[in-house]
Parts: C-alpha cells; sequence; structure tokens
C-alpha cells in the first residue's frame, strides 16, 4: 500500500504575533499598501493586548488620550484627557474593524512555537490552533504580557486569594476583606485608591518609593469632541502640543538630570499637601533622583494612604505563613487575599523561549546575557524576524505608540526593500547588531536611569537598562526611517521557489 502525503502547512507571507498597539499598527499598515497575505496570530478571544488583559480596578493610562492613539487613525470621542481601559481596548477593537483586519486575525492561536527553516527559507509557527509557515515572522508580543509574580517562601500554601494585577480576579469580592498590595507602580498607584473604601484592610508591602505628581486628568466637553470630529485639524493641534509638551522632557532623562529638581519640588510639595503625617510621608519619600524609576500620576493615591483602614509597610514581602504575611523587616500582617502589582516579564521576553533558529537555538538562549537587537527591531542569527517593541524601544516620559510606528515604518521598509530586489531573507549582520548596542549603551551611561541611585525593572539581572531608548523618539524615527542594506546579510530568491499551500489568510485556522 502506498502511503499518503502530509498535507502541506497553510503558508502566508507574514504571521505577526500578537493583536496589541504593535500588531494592529503593523497590520494597517500592510493593508494600506495592498499586502494582504498575513495573519494575526492572538492567543486570546480578541484583540487588544495588554489592554485587554488589564481589567484591574481603576485601569487606565498615565499617557494623554490624543497621543495614546495612532496618528493615522485620531479619536475624536475619547471622554477625559486620560483614557481609561475600557476606552482604549474599545479604540483597539474599532481600529481593527475600520481597517478591515478581522478575516487576519486567527484568536486563540497561542504560538507555541517558531522555528527558521533554513532549506527553505522559511518559518514553520506551531499554534494551539494550527501549524503554518511564512516568510516573514513579526513579534509584537509585547513587553508588558507576561504577569511577573516574585517567588515567595509559603505562597502555595496561603489558604486565601492570590492574583495578579495583571489577570484580576472579578469572581472574587475584595468586599469587607483584608487585603494585601504587594508593589507600589503603576498599576498599585491605580488598584490602592479603587479598592480601599471598600475593604476592610488594606496592606501595602512597598520595597521602594515612587515618585508621584499630579494628574491633570479632566473630562473632555462634548463642545470639544464635536469640534474633533467636524475639524480634524484641531485634534492634530491638540495631539502636536501634547507631543511637544512631553517631548520637551526628554533631556533631562537623558543628559541632564539634574533639570528633574523642578518636577521633584512639585512632587514634594504634592506629597506634602495629601500626607500630613510626618512619618509615613517620610516612608513615602524616595531617596533616589527623579526618573531613575518611572514617574508616577495620581491625584487619589497619597490621601487613600492616609485613610485609617490603610497600612503601609516600608519593605517587601518576604515569607508567607499560612494566613499571615511576613515583611522583610519582621512584622506580621493577616490578609485574606494578596494582589501582586509586581510588573511584568520586561527583560526576559518569555516569548523568546518559542522563537527558535535554524538550529533550534531560542532566541531566549541567545539573550542569556542580555538583550540585544539592531534598532530595537532585527536579530542577528535570526532571518526574516522583526520585533516591535523589542529591545532599548521602551520609552520613559512619552507615547510608546510614537515607537511602535516608528518601527511599523522600518518593517515596511525592509519588506520594500526585500519586494524591489526579490530577496528571500534578510539578517542583521552581527557586527551591525553589536556597533548599535555598544553606541547605545555608552549613551545610556550619562542617563538617569543610570546615574539616578535606584534599581528599576529597567534593568536586567546584570544592571544593564535592555529596555529604554536614550534618546528622543524623533532620534529614533530618525534611526528607523529607511533600512541600511549595509547592515544586512540576504538570500536572493531562488528560480523556483516552493509553492505555497495557499496564499489566502482565511485559509489558516
Amino acid at each position: 500500500m502506498g502511503s499518503t502525503a502530509t498535507p502541506a502547512a497553510p503558508h502566508v507571507r507574514i504571521a505577526i504575533i500578537g493583536s496589541g498597539f504593535g500588531g494592529i499598527g503593523l497590520g494597517v499598515r500592510l493593508r494600506q499598501a495592498g499586502e494582504n497575505d498575513f495573519v494575526i496570530l492572538e492567543r486570546a478571544d480578541d484583540v487588544g493586548g495588554t489592554w485587554r488583559d488589564n481589567t484591574y480596578p481603576g485601569c487606565a493610562c498615565d499617557v494623554p488620550s490624543h497621543l495614546y492613539s495612532f496618528s493615522f487613525a485620531p479619536n475624536p470621542h475619547w471622554p477625559r484627557s486620560f483614557s481609561g481601559q475600557p476606552h482604549i481596548r474599545a479604540y483597539l477593537e474599532d481600529v481593527t474593524d475600520r481597517f478591515g483586519l478581522r478575516p487576519h486575525v486567527r484568536t486563540r492561536s497561542e504560538v507555541l512555537e517558531a522555528r527558521w527553516d533554513a532549506e527553505r527559507l522559511r518559518w514553520t509557527v506551531r499554534t494551539t490552533g494550527a501549524t503554518l509557515t511564512c516568510d516573514v515572522l513579526v513579534s509584537a508580543a509585547g513587553a508588558l504580557a507576561d504577569p511577573a509574580i516574585p517567588d515567595i517562601p509559603g505562597l502555595a500554601d496561603f489558604p486565601g486569594t492570590v492574583f495578579h494585577s495583571g489577570r484580576w480576579n472579578h469572581d472574587y469580592d475584595l468586599t469587607g476583606r483584608r487585603v494585601a498590595v504587594v508593589g507600589t507602580g503603576a498599576s498599585a498607584v491605580q488598584i490602592v485608591p479603587a479598592v480601599q473604601p471598600r475593604v476592610d484592610r488594606l496592606v501595602l508591602f512597598q520595597r521602594t518609593p515612587a515618585w508621584v505628581v499630579p494628574r491633570a486628568d479632566r473630562a473632555i466637553t462634548g463642545l470639544e469632541r464635536w469640534l474633533f470630529r467636524t475639524v480634524p485639524a484641531a485634534q492634530k493641534l491638540a495631539r502636536a502640543g501634547v507631543y511637544l509638551t512631553r517631548e520637551s522632557s526628554v533631556g533631562a532623562f537623558v543628559r541632564h538630570p539634574a533639570l528633574l529638581k523642578a518636577a521633584t519640588a512639585v512632587a514634594r510639595r504634592h506629597l506634602r499637601r495629601a500626607v500630613r503625617d510626618p512619618e509615613l510621608r517620610a516612608k513615602l519619600t524616595p531617596d533616589y533622583v527623579m526618573g531613575c524609576k518611572r514617574i508616577l500620576l495620581s491625584n487619589d493615591y497619597y490621601p487613600a494612604l492616609t485613610r485609617p483602614n490603610v497600612d503601609v509597610v516600608a519593605s517587601g514581602l518576604a515569607e508567607v505563613r499560612g494566613s499571615t504575611l511576613v515583611a522583610s523587616d519582621g512584622t506580621e500582617h493577616e490578609a485574606d487575599a494578596v494582589v501582586f502589582a509586581t510588573g511584568f516579564h520586561v527583560t526576559d521576553m518569555p516569548v523568546g523561549a518559542r522563537i527558535r533558529d535554524a538550529a533550534g537555538v531560542s532566541l531566549s538562549e541567545h539573550w542569556k546575557d542580555g538583550m540585544r537587537a539592531l534598532r530595537g527591531t532585527t536579530v542577528a542569527g535570526f532571518p526574516n524576524l522583526f520585533l516591535i517593541v523589542g529591545p532599548n524601544t521602551g520609552l520613559g516620559h512619552t507615547s510608546m505608540i510614537y515607537m511602535i510606528e516608528s518601527q511599523v515604518n522600518y518593517i515596511m521598509d525592509a519588506l520594500r526593500h526585500m519586494d524591489s530586489r526579490r530577496i528571500a531573507a534578510i539578517e542583521p549582520r552581527r557586527e551591525a547588531q553589536d556597533a548599535w548596542n555598544d553606541r547605545l549603551q555608552r549613551r545610556m551611561r550619562r542617563t538617569v536611569w543610570a546615574q539616578g541611585g535606584c534599581a528599576s525593572w529597567y534593568l536586567d539581572s546584570r544592571g544593564r537598562n535592555t529596555t529604554l531608548w536614550p534618546g528622543s523618539t524623533l532620534s529614533f524615527r530618525s534611526a528607523t526611517r529607511r533600512i541600511d542594506p549595509a547592515e544586512y546579510t540576504v538570500l536572493p530568491a531562488r528560480e523556483a521557489a516552493p509553492q505555497s499551500a495557499t496564499t489566502a489568510p482565511e485559509a489558516v485556522r
């Protein structure tokens, strides 16, 4: 009896991992360029990325709404100057629908492994939904995708409820409970004032206090929204104003940290006005230069901490003994629930363990000494792989959407370059990647993140800042405006390329 041939896996030109701002933004640009042979692989049930996953009480953005949106898709309907999670998620869903991306999105398709095939010059991508091949793989999985929970002795035996801010347990009612919040970052300053009024007691475990400044939030009036709808240039002007205001602060972060003294005075005054108790105020006063850690915006965080049902422990959570939480300073606190507001796997992107080169070595293994990429977007040893929000593309002062659009521009130029020259694959030269990162790390030494006297989530286990961009967003856009062929090794297309099983995106289910 003859053997039955195994049917070929469906093939697309481009496979994108993730449907947050990065994946949706690239998808729109592909459609606008007339490219329809792509899929967006999403592990969840719908698009939205971190704004789908983070549904904790009080969740909102700390970048003004007009700037935290795509330049090509303004939203005249923002209800507030700083938008909440539901409105940002709704915006991403609207963009997905408005630009016709739904047929390209494959939900419940978590990427289990993607491996480069050096013989066929393509990627084989195995997901929970199907296996497919693609010429180009783009990881837009994002840095704020996988929650990080510290390894606390005894936590597994805690009799109460434990969850992370990024995976909020809405089935558990905090009303009347003794709740511990671990962490004092951007999520915690929103969660604490949102849940404090309804819990019996709230204990906040604070390893390091944050610099907090007032949040200039307000409702956008109906008249303003009418103006933005009828005169789109008015919203563009508002966006430009926000951008210039934010961008003007970059010098203080990357060259002259002393310039942050004025902002420090604002933060100290904000703390003094809200917290009258000198002992509590001392606990909440940072001892590092402002900007070394992420600056937080809140009007209600400090007032919540002064309420009689709140305890601030100026120490980390060290151990759990039954329902007793033991701090590093030895104090003990009873709790019914523990909420970890401890951030995400940023400097060790989990998706890296699933992306493998032709020899089967993972991106994570390539990055065992720290994340490195060329212009934050391509990686030596991984042909036709592009990253959105890759190493050193994060920001400490303005909107990540600007950086995402810059990387999308770079990817689109790379695709045009490959098309015009019949190139099957491109891969950055290691020497070009090393030169880029050496320059970048030299620039990093003078920044507040290196000189500010703190240990932040921007730093990897070796103390290198592999997260942030040490410059202005304009300088990054200039660096990613077009691909430099001299930085790449190319593999030309073969005369008889393997025929695709299909070119219709609908074939990948």
